[in-house]
């Protein structure tokens, strides 16, 4: 690792609030578009906010052991140039030895090694802000934490955490109390995964996210939670009601649009009392008694390369991210 004296630290003292680039512009602005822009922003930071608390509690649910950073050697040592990862950034004080997260991040994209040396790193603005708080005694020590994840469990969590549910609309019974269920298009013929999920209850309960806080992120002041605005018109409004996850699918042999046409088909001959599999579960949502509506149903995917799929436990990793097991899952 490059040192760094208590000069060259002092000199990035300067560029504490790297992250606040908008305020002069806002000065400028009218008091109408500042209000707009204000809230524009304190919407994306309360999602940036979410995820990251949602990455924290997968850190702490696989109980990972905190890594004091001490050089780069730390680094080349643990030959993290090209694995996938989650990983937590963390730091205590000398007046309390617990430590707090000051950052997690799921590393998908980006190998792990190339984004931590960014965090200890004075001349990228994430590491300014680290080595600013360390030479002005804010942070005692500095310590990093992380998972080494697939690719494919790397795009199951996003599936989770950045793809939106889709509700499955379903036909009025004729001349029976059988419905049919009615797919959306757009489905790919690719490989992929995807998830089912059906609606716990109408009424409009807390985030799922509140019930799950992670610890606070750097001593930050925590806002009320917000959940994101929906991206298209067929998308739920997550606020209005709670997705149980209930199956996760693989879509490997068979296409993500080939593998949702074989759940979503209406078959009663297959009903069964006993929900014994996602096909009976979906089988007998569809008899449903004279003046009753079935479950809300809903479906994500997500593609990924067949070579992928094969690799890693996404069944266990998505069980992870939510906090609890799936019904339908073996």
């Amino acid at each position: 690792m490059e040192e760094y004296s208590q000069e060259d630290w002092g000199n990035h003292s300067q560029d504490l609030h790297c992250y606040q680039t908008g305020e002069q512009e806002l000065d400028e602005m009218p008091t109408t578009k500042r209000t707009l822009k204000i809230k524009q922003e304190s919407s994306e930071d309360t999602q940036k906010r979410d995820v990251m608390q949602n990455i924290m509690q997968i850190l702490e649910s696989v109980q990972l052991k905190w890594e004091l950073f001490q050089s780069w050697t730390d680094f080349s040592r643990l030959h993290l140039s090209n694995k996938l990862a989650i990983f937590g950034i963390g730091y205590n004080t000398r007046w309390k030895e617990d430590i707090r997260y000051h950052y997690a991040e799921i590393s998908s994209q980006v190998p792990l090694g190339k984004r931590l040396r960014e965090y200890f790193n004075s001349e990228k603005p994430e590491g300014r802000v680290i080595m600013t708080r360390v030479q002005k005694m804010n942070w005692k020590n500095v310590y990093y934490k992380f998972l080494e994840i697939t690719i494919s469990e790397a795009r199951c969590l996003e599936l989770h955490m950045e793809i939106d549910w889709i509700p499955i609309a379903h036909s009025k019974p004729t001349g029976g109390n059988v419905v049919q269920y009615l797919l959306p298009g757009g489905i790919p013929k690719s490989p992929g995964l995807y998830a089912i999920g059906y609606e716990e209850c109408h009424e409009k309960p807390p985030s799922p996210l509140a019930e799950h806080r992670g610890p606070d992120p750097g001593g930050e002041t925590q806002g009320e939670l917000e959940a994101p605005s929906p991206q298209a018109a067929l998308r739920l409004d997550v606020e209005s009601a709670r997705i149980i996850y209930c199956y996760l699918g693989i879509a490997e042999v068979r296409t993500l649009q080939q593998c949702l046409f074989l759940h979503f088909q209406a078959n009663t001959k297959t009903f069964s009392k006993d929900w014994v599999g996602i096909n009976a579960f979906l089988s007998q949502n569809c008899v449903v008694e004279p003046g009753v509506s079935p479950k809300s149903i809903y479906i994500k995917f997500v593609e990924v390369e067949r070579d992928f799929l094969s690799a890693g436990s996404l069944v266990e990793c998505l069980e992870k991210a939510i906090g609890y097991p799936l019904k339908f899952n073996n």
